[in-house]
């Protein structure tokens, strides 16, 4: 049976400075480098056959050093299907002066309801419609001809998956934290059917 693998990239310099990051390409901290390293080593022993990423480097950097890791040498995709969500406005703002600026609870709607966006931004569901296709189309195809593979990405663009993957409504999928640099292993049926799922933390 084909595993998906999911594992959001390492901690970057705007997680580590509580900064809206979104399509913004910031690289990984050292911290960051270190959580995709032992994601690696977390995986040592499954066979992956081909390897999906995003257009931005911390996620890419992410998928490099896992590859080292394991070791593994599979072809790799890129493409911005599976970009994080588009903060908009709040790119490369602090979260804290955010709040401080707009109000609390007028940041709580654009960070964590389903489909409000942030000023010239994504909402989680603009998110999940621009990944959800691809994974659809490019990752189920391979889950289906019985491939394993693994997906570095980001926090909201993996919460797409993982929401129709485990059935979650948007209220579920909103609380839902994916830890960076921590696999999440799911055993799939090739009709794309999750058998179990995972978490190598």
């Amino acid at each position: 049976m084909p595993k998906l693998i999911l594992v959001r990239h390492g901690q970057s310099i705007w997680n580590l400075q509580n900064r809206f990051t979104g399509w913004v390409d910031v690289p990984l901290t050292p911290k960051g480098v270190e959580e995709a390293k032992a994601a690696g080593e977390r995986l040592r022993g499954i066979d992956i056959d081909i390897c999906y990423t995003s257009a931005l480097r911390r996620a890419q950097h992410t998928l490099d050093l896992i590859q080292e890791s394991m070791p593994l040498d599979a072809p790799v995709i890129r493409d911005q299907a599976l970009n994080e969500r588009d903060y908009g406005d709040l790119a490369g703002l602090n979260k804290d002066k955010t709040r401080e600026k707009y109000g609390a609870e007028q940041v709580h709607i654009w960070r964590r309801s389903f489909d409000v966006p942030p000023p010239g931004g994504e909402s989680l569901k603009d998110t999940c419609d621009r990944t959800l296709p691809f994974f659809d189309r490019a990752i189920m195809g391979d889950i289906e001809q019985g491939r394993n593979v693994l997906v570095a990405a980001h926090g909201n663009s993996n919460r797409s998956i993982v929401m129709k993957l485990e059935n979650l409504s948007p209220e579920e999928i909103l609380s839902l934290e994916l830890p960076t640099g921590v696999p999440r292993v799911y055993d799939m049926t090739e009709a794309g059917e999750v058998l179990g799922v995972e978490i190598l933390d």
